[in-house]
């Protein structure tokens, strides 16, 4: 098994590369980049895990992992998930505390050469990440956040996803699709009754999810299958490569 097939093979969610692995491949490349999984710990209805976002973030940060060479880093696994208290699980920590912790992370990966940071975000409700983003580049820093809504919706029309990003707010077809693919065993009964639409949500922020859905479902998981996961992961790990160009300048 070569290097990369050993990076991308399911380990669960933490890398297992060693210092030397990660000293290798800094010498083959001019630009040192580093991809942050950041997940949350939240409700997915009844039959997708507390975990399901930190899952969908590691996903695509292995994906990226086997196709470009960075630096792989272990998740973030709590985030903001406030809109979601109502259901019993459910773990946030403050926007503040998390822009501290990828600044952090930023910082720490600088003074080892690691130049740049990709956070990959699996949690819509983790706005403050745009944030850090912006005022990290204006500084004069090296980093990026993915996927943009724009690589979401050129995967989900590449995997032939039926549901659009608007109506599939959380635990819907894509979610379940990609965990089907990865996690199987991580999906329970139910996803294939548990429909539910709620397209206008403009007081999400005042409401929570509690407002618009008693399942803490939004969205079509019936139309959630494995092939639909793959071909998403494919799809974002294709728009990764802009990414990789505007950190690298290669």
């Amino acid at each position: 098994m070569s290097g990369s097939e050993m990076r991308s093979a399911a380990y669960g969610l933490l890398p297992t590369d060693t210092t030397e692995d990660v000293r290798t491949r800094g010498a083959g490349v001019s630009t040192q980049v580093a991809v942050l999984p950041v997940g949350s710990f939240e409700q997915h209805g009844a039959y997708l895990p507390l975990a399901t976002d930190t899952l969908v973030a590691c996903a695509v940060a292995r994906e990226i992992a086997a196709a470009y060479p960075v630096h792989l880093l272990p998740p973030v696994t709590i985030s903001c998930s406030h809109e979601h208290a109502a259901w019993p699980g459910t773990v946030s920590i403050s926007s503040v505390t998390l822009h501290a912790v990828v600044r952090d992370i930023a910082a720490s990966l600088r003074r080892s050469g690691v130049e740049a940071l990709v956070v990959v975000n699996g949690h819509g409700g983790n706005y403050v990440l745009g944030n850090v983003v912006q005022e990290a580049s204006a500084r004069g820093e090296r980093m990026a956040l993915f996927p943009a809504a724009e690589d979401w919706e050129a995967a989900r029309v590449e995997a032939g996803v039926v549901t659009s990003l608007l109506t599939d707010m959380h635990a819907g077809e894509i979610e379940t699709s990609i965990l089907l693919h990865t996690d199987p065993e991580c999906v329970r009964s139910g996803y294939e009754t548990s429909d539910f639409v709620a397209d206008d949500r403009r007081h999400l922020l005042t409401l929570g999810m509690s407002g618009y859905t008693d399942s803490g479902v939004i969205g079509r998981p019936s139309l959630g299958s494995a092939e639909k996961g793959k071909a998403l992961l494919e799809s974002l790990a294709a728009s990764f490569g802009a990414y990789f160009s505007a950190l690298t300048g290669e």
